[in-house]
């Protein structure tokens, strides 16, 4: 069924050696590419195939099950098509940066700057990459599953203070 899908058929036309893998489950599509390629892919959707909403961007911590550590997640929507997109793309810790997708939608700002402070990952050309959510003397990126439950440096949670 996703074979047949436009967005399917057209980034396969564009961008074959970008894509790593494609699924369909319950009537979602979700295409995963590598990162380098993330910036043209996701201009070509909005600007070619009408996919003119970012709906949300998040990450994923794969910590010691994938290979590389990070998934960025990108949720696009066409609104005169009134289709849905899901767009991944792999990224490892050591290198942990990806193109910012500010320059295709402004809205991509401050959900970037959320992943970077609460995971760590660097958006490369971000207009303004700063915390937006921790102090900026934070220790840390919170979302990371290697990062201490109770924050750094803090007496673990022993229940109800008497």
């Amino acid at each position: 069924m996703a074979e047949n899908n436009r967005a399917v058929v057209k980034l396969k036309e564009k961008f074959a050696s970008s894509i790593i893998d494609i699924v369909e489950f319950r009537g979602e599509v979700t295409i995963t590419v590598k990162k380098n390629d993330i910036l043209p892919i996701l201009a070509f959707l909005k600007q070619t195939l009408q996919f003119n909403l970012l709906t949300d961007v998040t990450a994923v911590d794969y910590l010691g099950k994938k290979e590389e550590r990070f998934m960025m997640v990108y949720q696009l929507f066409s609104v005169g098509n009134k289709d849905r997109l899901r767009i991944k793309a792999p990224l490892a810790e050591v290198d942990g940066h990806i193109q910012s997708a500010t320059q295709v939608w402004s809205t991509a700002n401050w959900l970037e700057r959320e992943i970077f402070d609460l995971f760590g990952i660097v958006f490369d050309s971000h207009p303004d990459l700063r915390r937006i959510l921790m102090t900026p003397d934070w220790v840390g990126h919170p979302l990371r599953k290697d990062y201490p439950l109770q924050g750094p440096d803090r007496e673990p949670y022993k229940g109800r203070l008497s």
